[in-house]
């Protein structure tokens, strides 16, 4: 769900969860907020997740997923693994680069450590929200090849949600398409054919520190 009209780049994140806010509510979701729980990926996707869950009225947690780099190039994503081990890789590109099933094996296992590391430290330790039976909601602050957000998908599908629900701000409509595959419902409110990458759809895209993630789950209330 969504199109590529109006204005076509976002201020910041705060903006960016505001709108998507708006086109989750335009969609009928989530239906009853009470059993809503919005999953934001850390660490941009954390800030966009606080304001839907607020403007939504639904709890709010962080669901870790590590992407699986390249050889050399480790912010090319080859696929990603979820904290409990649930991975999902683009064999074509594995195939196209030559990448070998030794670095496959041994760069998946170095992020799922990483991606359990980091849960534990942003939760302080809190267990995961149950998403058992509830309308779960994926939130990051865009998506290109969507390889992160799709094993992250298939994480919460993995636990028996009612509803799963991804929802972006942005991103390239071919990823979209392919993620409705994976969920029973995806919100994206600019879709544009010409995507670069997800900073440049956004005025103001700075990083965003683990500590800030740790204080929006603190004043959410983590629960």
């Amino acid at each position: 769900m969504g199109e590529y009209a109006g204005r076509v780049r976002y201020r910041n994140r705060i903006e960016a969860g505001t709108r998507l806010a708006d086109a989750l509510e335009d969609a009928g979701l989530p239906g009853d907020s009470g059993r809503c729980l919005i999953l934001g990926i850390p660490r941009g996707g954390v800030p966009v997740a606080e304001v839907v869950a607020r403007r939504l009225g639904c709890d709010l947690d962080v669901l870790i997923a590590r992407k699986i780099g390249a050889p050399g190039n480790p912010e090319f994503a080859v696929g990603a693994v979820a904290e409990d081990g649930t991975s999902v890789v683009d064999a074509s590109i594995v195939v196209r680069l030559g990448i070998s099933s030794a670095y496959l094996e041994a760069e998946t296992g170095r992020q799922r450590r990483e991606a359990e590391r980091r849960a534990r430290e942003l939760r302080k330790h809190r267990p995961a929200v149950p998403v058992d039976g509830r309308t779960c909601i994926v939130v990051d602050d865009g998506v290109a090849t969507g390889s992160t957000l799709e094993v992250a998908l298939r994480l919460v599908k993995n636990a028996g949600p009612a509803v799963l629900i991804a929802a972006v701000p942005v991103g390239p409509p071919e990823t979209i398409r392919r993620l409705e595959r994976t969920a029973d419902a995806v919100v994206c409110p600019i879709q544009p054919p010409d995507f670069f990458a997800v900073g440049a759809w956004y005025d103001d895209f700075a990083q965003v520190a683990d500590d800030e993630v740790a204080r929006i789950l603190d004043r959410t209330g983590q629960r």
